[in-house]
């Protein structure tokens, strides 16, 4: 099949987890189908990123995301007056249309057209409505989250009036357009059961979303990523860029009201927080410096990470999967997670994974684990066997044959 590939992120390098799961679809598809990738782009993308795409998709193509504070102004604004969710606004750019119109035209016609996250989806609809009559292609969403639930999470935890109704807002725009645009694609994929149910339970009619299938985010478990800590490891590793709300509200939360709990049993313990655009509002906490390192955007993870005597996701709101999970399981090395912080994912409490929902008993299991080393060890590995087993995109990603193949009128892919 000839597919168009549309992401609103560079889906390289694997940085983030929107890119992860892009990628391995893409590395997927493009084994059996030629791929022509069309992406946002930011100015920390490199050609040499671009290259890599290149090396096995059939063509790449980009346009540029603007981005601004005076930009986001406009979008709250014309949010307010109409029925578009600002999300969804904010991500209208006229090149990226101009450049779709051009690649139906000129490198035309496509089997399929595939949107990556919600992001894109009027895009991909956009490309289907300028195919020629007799070539309309299959129209794929790939739905990373339901999107509506993370706004509606931060509302739970927002002290400001103005912030309350933007929320409310946003999430009531957000599951009216999200519903009605799952049910103008063919087939909508889902990366958790639990986004399907959330979304086909709330919508207006009480009917599932049709045309849906599970496929779970996965990732390279062929290599040989495992880290071994070092004898002292003390580092309380965060990951997760702090643009997106919910990291920076998770960690926020764990920086003010758990971390000190464990520093005051543990001295040496030094939370550890790695994401682009940390908030100011972290280093203008009362923890002592030596117990608080805010590295930022990191290139090189492994220093950090041979430190790391617990991996934590204190997420308080989101939607889809934590694949800073799914990558602690693959560096094998031990997890704490709130219960939201871990959802959709295949988990053994106390087994794979240990799950605390309030500051102390958060903080008791960040301690246990630090102090206990051969339990930290036996999750870690059992976390490591986890990903083997259910998250390796060679294996899990063959499910996506049911829908590229499937021109020929298979509809129902839910179980």
């Amino acid at each position: 099949m000839r597919i168009l590939f549309l992401t609103q992120v560079l889906p390289y390098p694997l940085d983030a987890g929107p890119k992860i799961r892009a990628y391995y679809v893409l590395r997927h598809l493009a084994q059996t189908h030629q791929v022509t990738l069309v992406s946002f782009v930011r100015q920390t993308d490199t050609p040499e990123a671009i290259g890599h795409l290149k090396s096995f998709c059939k063509a790449v193509h980009t346009a540029r995301m603007p981005r601004g504070r005076l930009r986001d102004i406009g979008h709250v604004v014309k949010s307010m007056v109409s029925n578009q969710p600002f999300l969804i606004v904010r991500d209208q750019v006229e090149p990226m249309k101009a450049l779709l119109a051009e690649m139906v035209e000129q490198h035309g016609p496509f089997d399929a057209v595939h949107s990556d996250q919600l992001w894109m989806a009027s895009y991909a609809l956009f490309a289907r409505q300028q195919s020629t009559p007799g070539a309309i292609p299959l129209t794929i969403l790939d739905k990373h989250n339901a999107v509506y639930l993370v706004p509606k999470r931060l509302l739970a935890n927002e002290r400001n009036p103005l912030m309350q109704l933007l929320m409310r807002m946003e999430t009531r725009k957000m599951l009216r357009y999200e519903v009605e645009t799952c049910n103008r694609f063919d087939h909508v994929t889902w990366v958790t059961e639990d986004d399907y149910t959330a979304l086909s339970g709330a919508a207006p009619s009480g009917k599932a979303v049709p045309n849906s299938a599970v496929i779970p985010i996965c990732g390279e478990a062929e290599d040989d990523s495992t880290i071994v800590p070092k004898p002292l490891a003390r580092r309380v590793t965060f990951i997760g860029g702090l643009h997106y709300p919910p990291n920076a509200q998770g960690i926020s939360w764990y920086a003010q009201h758990i971390f000190p709990l464990v520093y005051q049993a543990i001295p040496d313990a030094i939370l550890t927080i790695i994401g682009k655009d940390p908030p100011k509002s972290l280093s203008e906490l009362d923890i002592p410096d030596k117990n608080l390192e805010i590295a930022g955007y990191v290139d090189e993870l492994q220093p950090y990470l041979e430190e790391t005597a617990v991996f934590i996701v204190p997420l308080l709101a989101g939607g889809g999967m934590r694949v800073k999970i799914l990558d602690a399981w693959r560096w094998q090395l031990p997890v704490v997670s709130t219960t939201i912080g871990a959802e959709g994912l295949q988990i053994t409490p106390h087994e794979n994974i240990l799950l605390a929902d309030t500051p102390v008993d958060f903080a008791q299991a960040t301690i246990h684990l630090i102090q206990n080393r051969s339990l930290a060890r036996e999750i870690a590995e059992a976390g490591r066997r986890q990903f083997e087993r259910g998250y390796s995109w060679r294996t899990a990603y063959r499910r996506w044959n049911k829908i590229y193949p499937a021109i020929d009128g298979q509809k129902s892919l839910y179980p």
